[in-house]
């Protein structure tokens, strides 16, 4: 069949396969629920950002939810990506790795992410709504992209801390990761803290201070 042919075939209505089109309202869709969050966005929101009718986007993605989800599996697995990456190049040595090189392998992939550009600081923000989404969809996404990297950091800290237990190192990383998500999305309210100073600070030098203060924590004995 040629390609006229299948043209003449194509269901009325069906466009064909765009990605470039598909990765552009993906990328629109990222700063609306970064700027309004999951239910304060609608697909007539992200339609009028991208340029397309609302149609198109049922049509690529389906409902809100699953563009919501598309969206965040997106960078969430490039993120969960460079942290196995990470975890394995530490592993891979002959010594094993310190807690702050293991909270460092952590960090660094979203805290990069953040200062890449105006997509990437889109999705940390809306990561850190996801917080405040309805609490069955948010658990689930984040069981579904992120569970088995930080396991394996988990696991991988208890290997060099085994003085200290598992379900008291898993209950810190949970203390970690609020910590840095912190950071990450309220540095008005630490330059208030620190009296203006924060922005003569340089973010690996940030980034450092967060590894430091975080490690201290993990390591702290058990009483």
């Amino acid at each position: 069949m040629n390609e006229t042919a299948i043209a003449r075939h194509r269901r009325p209505g069906r466009p064909k396969e765009d990605t470039s089109l598909k990765e552009t309202i993906l990328n629109h869709a990222e700063i609306a629920f970064a700027e309004n969050g999951y239910e304060g966005t609608t697909v007539r929101d992200v339609a009028a950002r991208a340029g397309v009718n609302q149609a198109l986007i049922r049509y690529y993605f389906g409902s809100k939810s699953d563009l919501f989800d598309e969206v965040f599996r997106r960078r969430g697995g490039i993120l969960s990506g460079h942290r196995h990456v990470n975890l394995d190049r530490l592993l891979d040595r002959p010594e094993p790795p310190t807690v702050e090189e293991i909270v460092h392998a952590y960090l660094k992939p979203q805290w990069d992410m953040k200062y890449s550009g105006e997509s990437g600081a889109a999705f940390v923000r809306m990561q850190a709504r996801l917080h405040a989404e309805p609490e069955e969809h948010a658990l689930r996404l984040r069981r579904e992209v992120y569970d088995a990297s930080v396991k394996r950091y988990i696991a991988a800290l208890g290997s060099i801390l085994p003085e200290i237990p598992k379900e008291v190192i898993s209950t810190r990383w949970a203390f970690l990761v609020g910590a840095y998500l912190f950071m990450l999305n309220d540095l008005a309210r630490l330059s208030d803290l620190t009296e203006g100073r924060l922005a003569e600070i340089g973010k690996e030098e940030l980034l450092d201070h967060l590894v430091r203060f975080l490690s201290a924590g993990l390591r702290t004995p058990v009483s």
